[in-house]
């Protein structure tokens, strides 16, 4: 690659298997120099330059701020930087500030805030007068209970600043309450310390739901592709499944659109790329949140295959404020499955299907190595052991694909049998 022409910043990697396709396809389009907490391995390919930051002691996976301003600027001191995108939550604020500071385009820091932090949102949507679940901001388990009354059983309890649905729980009744504020509050301590401690108190919204990964380029919304989520049984919001249908009709449904531009509008998000949840309600489409990045779960990667279009040449054209090219001849219909254990194991072993075993079947793939331990929510989110992905013309047989290629994961575990567990709960 010829970095002549300039490079565009990549602030983290995240996990090889869910997020190579993103590196790929931004290299495609312009030399990428990374800046992450260790230094390079599987990213090489990809890659004019690297740097590396490490995270804040304490503090999980986020970065010091100071010190990745300070690597952006040294790599701005030797090469022409054009942009800057992350695709990692815990960089949303980091990527914004680095824009900010180097005149790039991309989200504000206050348009970043506006989506990482869940309160901020709900405030900036309230004040927009946009559709959104009624809420209350609790500090103590008390407080918690107080606006759960306020509003209504049943309630969605959620942290302030996470991601992935970890933490978040649906109440019933006022017995659940306190249990759900401590998991909430407890799951906000492995992100950045202004959003440690408390919780949201939100209105349950009824309805299905949908996500929208999209671009924002000078103010104007571009839908790339909706997913549309399949969740594991309550109290939790396990993402188990997405399905994404290149020829949906939502993709320019007038309503849809325009409460996506306004929200992005309210949030002061207007360049970047974004992933938005939405409920449709006995009211109408309602916004649950709207996230500063790519969505996760190889969401992105199912909108590639279903239309053609690559999220990482997106990535890379709005971070140097061009408008994407998001046309595209090739549409079809992709959705995931994954698998979860019965109960909460230590894998000895995976196998899954060949691709062709039940009809559309294109991937499957283990997500742990053998002597992995797995455990299911309440003690921790995210518990998969493998996934399948299914191709088909419409979303209802795509959806029954899915279900025969997972029947077909086999898993040999031994079950943990533990009385206590004192993990986070992620």
């Amino acid at each position: 690659m010829d970095n002549t022409d300039g490079v565009v910043l990549q602030l983290g990697s995240g996990f090889q298997p869910y997020r190579q396709y993103l590196m790929e396809g931004a290299a495609k389009r312009r030399p990428l120099w990374l800046i992450d907490d260790e230094p390079a391995g599987w990213q090489l390919p990809y890659l004019v330059g690297s740097s590396v930051v490490v995270p804040l002691e304490g503090a999980g996976l986020v970065l010091d701020q100071a010190g990745l301003l300070a690597a952006a600027e040294a790599v701005a001191r030797s090469h022409r930087v054009l942009g800057v995108f992350t695709y990692d939550e815990p960089s949303v604020i980091a990527t914004a500030l680095v824009a900010d500071r180097l005149g790039l385009p991309g989200l504000t820091p206050e348009g970043a805030e506006g989506c990482r932090n869940k309160v901020k949102s709900r405030q900036a949507l309230t004040a927009a007068g946009l559709p959104q679940p009624r809420f209350a901001v609790a500090t103590t388990a008390d407080e918690a209970a107080t606006a759960a009354a306020d509003i209504g059983y049943p309630v969605v309890v959620k942290p302030r600043g996470m991601a992935a649905s970890i933490g978040v729980a649906l109440v019933d009744d006022p017995a659940g309450i306190a249990a759900a504020f401590d998991r909430a509050d407890q799951s906000s301590r492995s992100g950045p310390a202004e959003y440690h401690g408390g919780a949201l108190i939100e209105e349950l919204v009824d309805g299905p739901e949908i996500s929208i990964d999209g671009a924002v380029v000078a103010g104007e919304y571009l839908p790339i592709c909706i997913a549309h989520k399949q969740l594991g049984p309550p109290p939790y919001f396990e993402e188990i499944g997405h399905v994404v249908d290149g020829n949906d009709p939502l993709l320019t449904d007038p309503e849809l659109r325009e409460l996506l531009r306004a929200a992005h509008a309210a949030l002061g998000a207007q360049y970047g790329i974004t992933h938005t949840e939405i409920r449709f309600s006995s009211r109408g489409p309602v916004v649950i949140e709207v996230n500063g990045r790519l969505g996760g779960d190889l969401i992105p990667y199912l909108g590639k295959l279903a239309t053609g279009i690559d999220p990482g040449a997106v990535l890379a054209d709005v971070a140097q404020g061009i408008r994407p090219q998001l046309d595209s001849g090739h549409r079809t219909c992709v959705g995931i499955r994954f698998c979860y254990p019965p109960e909460d194991c230590r894998v000895i072993e995976i196998g899954v299907p060949e691709p062709g075993a039940v009809p559309g079947l294109v991937e499957a793939h283990p997500m742990v190595a053998a002597g992995a331990t797995v455990r299911l929510p309440p003690r921790a989110h995210i518990g998969r052991h493998a996934y399948v992905i299914c191709t088909a013309d419409d979303p209802a047989t795509c959806a029954d694909r899915l279900t025969a290629a997972a029947e077909l994961v086999e898993l040999k575990y031994e079950a943990l049998n533990e009385t206590e567990y004192s993990g986070r709960p992620w």
